[in-house]
């Protein structure tokens, strides 16, 4: 079925579905809502998004939506590997800024389960890394935001030197966290 793994951060997730493979090649179910729910996690996908970095070295994030528009993630590399990060950033939570990373690859065909109230990025560890993901809620760019991937705050390591990242203007120019929306917890 699936092997999942609990890394860290409340809710964030390392999925590993089953690969059957044979001469021909390979088939997965890389999604199935049942097994999930099976597993406790109750989440519904409105979208799939594909991203192609050409370059190693390609920064995307650290990038989230507020509420009500606010997103759940389920992110995999189908084409080469990426250090994937997620940031904690619910007002309020014993564990806000905190970070974990990940290696996602297709060779070790994992995935990892972002919830709303987390932020996210990732790094391309190979040229020609392709990333897919699915969001739980349509983008809008009123409730889109970012912060800065090197905020001294998160202090997240990135296995990349700063001056060899490519990054969008809007991520080279992202507030930092103490700027940035944020989400509220509640007690």
């Amino acid at each position: 079925m699936l092997e999942i793994r609990a890394l860290g951060l409340d809710g964030v997730l390392e999925i590993v579905p089953r690969k059957f493979g044979d001469e021909r090649g390979f088939f997965s179910e890389t999604y199935n809502a049942q097994n999930l729910l099976a597993h406790g996690i109750r989440l519904a996908f409105v979208q799939d998004n594909h991203s192609y970095s050409a370059a190693a070295g390609t920064l995307r994030g650290l990038h989230y939506q507020l509420p009500p528009r606010a997103q759940a993630k389920l992110v995999r590399v189908v084409r080469g590997r990426a250090f994937d990060v997620v940031v904690d950033i619910r007002k309020g939570s014993p564990t806000f800024a905190q970070w974990i990373a990940v290696e996602l690859s297709a060779e070790r065909w994992n995935q990892v389960l972002v919830p709303a109230g987390f932020a996210h990025g990732f790094v391309t560890l190979e040229p020609e890394t392709e990333v897919q993901y699915k969001v739980s809620e349509h983008y809008s760019a009123e409730h889109d935001r970012a912060i800065r991937f090197d905020d001294p705050q998160i202090d997240i390591r990135w296995p990349v030197a700063v001056d060899h990242l490519l990054l969008s203007a809007k991520d080279r120019d992202a507030p930092l966290l103490a700027d940035a929306g944020l989400f509220e917890t509640r007690g």
